[in-house]
């Protein structure tokens, strides 16, 4: 047997896996009869700053007259769990045929074969490892592929000289990216790249799809022009948006640049320190900066930055090879960059981690004795953040001081726009209230005596607060919604908000008010082009990847990392009705009303709540108008995306029933469940908001709503809205039926535990809210007893001690000033209350503790 010693490098949750072979310890005979494969888990060590070695494992296969090697190895997919696993590629060489197995590497270090297949000739071009896992390569200018669900060799029907990229594109799934001879059609397509284009380069881009057998078309890549002299790409983000495919990449070329294609067409370029590069590959620092890491074959390394254009940040020489990875366990990622050290055996011996950044770790450096100055440039960069935070709060709060000296000039001149018509029209003006100013008076006089202003009150209409911006109606099914959107200013100052309708017309016998069940609806709306995952509901654990195809576009210098998604500042209101006791009437008008409680602090102890309502509007229903659908919800398939207005969604929403239900696995992710939301269920998101989707399937599940919140791979929760329990039901079956069996479904009572929490949290605080209250409305009470004792007892309070114990009569008043102080202190520990301001206080304790008790069960 011929051993071929060697090692290779690969990064996977921030550890560093070195594979060697290597023949067994106990092998003592002349002849070879196996090989062992052996995995090494090396991890960084703060401390000590150099790599340790965490576990190992081994492989061992028979070698008999036969030369093994280690082909490649990178990180895919496992499709049976969703789990991204570490894969190597074997390769067993005998006189006349050539053997390929893949193997997978578990936690436990224990090796999987996944598939094996035979050849007549060696793998030597553009071999690529991608999702199944599967394999890929070319042979003969022709594609060929195998994955672990067929274990058969398959060729695509395609002739190409080259493949650049391989990944996986949005609705596309896995997607090659080629080069070929240009094939020139009959007729020339206006909206293509032209014939005579073609003619003259000679060669074109293509996409195919491996899935479905599709061809994409090259030039939304990039233009044909550059088939030339690209070798590699990376692509930074895909996404569809009106069944156009637009792309985001960046490529290195053959003439030793970096150039960066937005939609097909070049955005910039730069020129590369070194020639001939072969790879590039991407990298998320601390600073959320998007560098792209490229590989020479001479050995040497670059990174490229792009700021205000793309150039060149940092440099190597002597590379071995650049690992991509959150080694230091920041939550962010840096480049290990492993040197050639022919002195050193050692395979970790000599190295580099960096981000360009803050993190610099470099090997042969005693850290030990340089830890005095080391600690003292990290109290300097740590002195340096406060006093920079501190200059940042200081000109945070110019900024705010400045906003409120604007919105005060504002109301000044609106105030005086409103003297002025009110001088120009002969009317009195009334000034505004002190309190609604934020002013303060200077002076002790009762501000707006009654006397003033009775007069100026009746001339002046009475102007009641605005809480209310729209009112709207749908018709959904056997029901009638009715919504009422509320401003921003409803959450400061509103609790208890109710609607009611009633009838304008005097119908004998029938009561005008209408039974209506009502509910506070608030949605997210998605602003951003991208299709935004609802998973992030918390941080991504912090040695997840960031998603690249999340990414801002790079025509926008790759911006920091924000949120796309912004809440709508005003919550709805709806009420449900029955629509066919109204229709009895063929035409009726309603009033909405909105009803509500408004809470007012008073001396920082009591808090008053008064009811108030509000006159929302009028609506009107007849028969006709809902014979032609005027009202009715119309909510279409739009390609990917569901059309509907807001209003549409709030009246689906405020009919249907709510469940959420915890799903928990244990062995494998939960990505079946948005393959059957997407795929089984026929669901799509809706453009208003993309955190639901709705159901198009035909039957009972048609118009069900789901939302579907990842918390990690491996949890999340599903909360669907549906008409009624069929419809239930036969989700939950069509949805078991893709699990796998290890998964748990449990039923959420109420929302997450979360909002669970800080409701329980509200209703606690409210209950010692009250009974803080009552306990001051009784000390109240006992210091006016006291008062009224001592009051009464004040002549004799005063009177010397001595000179009323020297007469009979002194001793008779001594007698009762005491006999006074006993009765005061009966009364002062033996308190009445009315009974009606006890019943009062007692029924509002009962309903504190009914809802705090009711949170409680939910939570249990």
């Amino acid at each position: 047997m011929l051993l071929n010693e060697q090692d290779q490098f690969l990064s996977y949750n921030g550890e560093v896996l070195v594979f060697q072979l290597s023949k067994p310890k106990y092998e003592e005979e002349a002849d070879d009869k196996a090989v062992n494969l052996c995995v090494r888990r090396m991890v960084f060590n703060r401390d000590t700053k150099l790599f340790v070695q965490k576990s190992s494992g081994l492989f061992s296969t028979g070698a008999s007259h036969s030369k093994i090697e280690i082909i490649c190895c990178s990180c895919t997919t496992d499709s049976r769990t969703g789990i991204i696993l570490p894969c190597i590629l074997m390769k067993k060489k005998k006189q006349n045929s050539v053997k390929y197995f893949l193997l997978l590497l578990h936690s436990s270090n224990q090796f999987e074969p996944s598939f094996y297949f035979k050849l007549d000739y060696e793998l030597k071009e553009d071999i690529r490892l991608f999702a199944g896992p599967s394999l890929l390569w070319r042979h003969a200018n022709k594609l060929f592929y195998i994955s672990s669900n067929t274990c058969v060799v398959q060729s695509a029907p395609v002739q190409l000289s080259s493949v650049v990229w391989t990944g996986e594109i949005v609705g596309e799934g896995p997607v090659v990216l080629g080069i070929r001879a240009a094939c020139l059609p009959e007729t020339e397509d206006p909206d293509g790249f032209s014939v005579s284009d073609r003619a003259i380069w000679g060669s074109e881009f293509f996409g195919y799809a491996v899935q479905t057998q599709k061809m994409l078309t090259g030039t939304c890549f990039m233009p044909h022009a550059y088939s030339r002299v690209v070798s590699s790409v990376f692509i930074c983000k895909s996404e569809r948006l009106k069944k156009q495919l637009r792309i985001s990449l960046v490529a290195i070329t053959h003439k030793n640049q970096l150039i960066w294609f937005q939609n097909g067409v070049p955005k910039g370029v730069c020129e590369l320190p070194y020639e001939k590069p072969c790879s590039v590959k991407p990298a998320l620092t601390s600073s959320n900066d998007l560098l792209f890491v490229v590989s020479f074959a001479s050995g040497n390394s670059c990174v490229v930055q792009r700021r205000d254009s793309l150039q060149v940040a940092s440099k190597w020489q002597k590379v071995k090879c650049v690992l991509v990875d959150d080694f230091i366990g920041s939550g962010s990622e840096q480049l290990l960059l492993l040197f050639k050290d022919d002195s050193n055996t050692d395979v970790l011996s000599t190295f580099n981690i960096t981000d360009l950044g803050e993190v610099n770790y470099a090997s042969g450096i005693n850290y030990k004795n340089d830890v005095p100055a080391a600690e003292g440039l990290q109290e300097n960069g740590l002195l340096t953040v406060q006093a920079l935070e501190t200059r940042l709060q200081a000109g945070w709060t110019s900024v705010r001081e400045l906003q409120q000296h604007l919105g005060l000039q504002k109301r000044v001149i609106l105030q005086s726009c409103r003297a002025l018509i009110d001088l120009v029209e002969e009317r009195a003006h009334i000034l505004p209230n002190s309190k609604e100013e934020g002013l303060v008076s200077l002076w002790d006089d009762v501000e707006n005596p009654p006397d003033s202003l009775s007069k100026e009150t009746s001339l002046a209409p009475k102007v009641s607060e605005h809480f209310t911006e729209e009112l709207w109606q749908r018709v959904v099914g056997d029901s009638l919604v009715v919504g009422v959107k509320l401003t921003e200013s409803f959450d400061l100052s509103l609790s208890d908000v109710s609607l009611s309708l009633v009838m304008e017309q005097d119908f004998p016998s029938i009561s005008p008010i209408i039974k209506c069940q009502s509910q506070i609806i608030k949605l997210n709306k998605a602003f951003s082009e991208l299709a935004v995952s609802s998973s992030q509901i918390e941080p991504p654990p912090k040695k997840m990847k960031m998603d690249l195809h999340s990414k801002n576009d790079l025509e926008k210098g790759f911006p920091k990392r924000s949120s796309r998604i912004q809440l709508d500042g005003a919550r709805t209101v709806t009420a449900v009705t029955s629509l066919s006791p109204l229709l009895a009437f063929h035409r009726v008008c309603c009033v909405v009303l909105l009803h509500a409680r408004k809470q007012n602090q008073q001396n920082d102890h009591l808090q008053q709540s008064k009811e108030i309502t509000v006159l929302c509007g009028k609506i009107l229903l007849s028969l006709e108008d809902i014979s032609n659908g005027r009202y009715s919800v119309k909510i279409l398939r739009d390609n990917s995306y569901c059309t509907g207005s807001m209003e549409d969604i709030l009246a689906v929403r405020a009919v249907s029933e709510r469940f959420s239900f915890q799903i928990v696995s244990c062995d494998c992710t939960l990505t079946p469940v948005s393959s059957w939301l997407l795929g089984e269920m026929e669901c799509t998101p809706f453009k208003e908001c993309q955190d639901n989707i709705f159901c198009h399937k035909a039957g009972n599940t048609h118009g069900t709503i789901f939302n579907w919140a990842l918390k990690n791979p491996f949890e999340g929760v599903l909360t669907i809205f549906c008409r009624n329990l069929t419809a239930l039901f036969q989700c939950l079956h069509n949805l078991t039926r893709v699990l796998p069996p290890s998964c748990s479904v449990k039923l959420l009572r109420s929302g997450s535990k979360g909002v669970l929490t800080e409701q329980l949290a509200l209703a606690l605080e409210k209950e010692m809210l009250i009974l803080k209250n009552s306990l001051f409305l009784k000390e109240t009470k006992a210091e006016n007893s006291l008062a009224w004792g001592n009051e009464s007892g004040k002549k004799i309070n005063n009177a010397p001690l001595a000179s009323l114990l020297d007469t009979e009569e002194g001793v008779q008043q001594f007698r009762k000033k005491l006999q006074n102080e006993r009765e005061e202190s009966v009364r002062s520990m033996n308190q009445t209350m009315n009974g009606a301001l006890y019943q009062k206080i007692a029924l509002k304790i009962a309903e504190a503790q009914l809802s705090s008790d009711m949170i409680v069960w939910r939570l249990a």
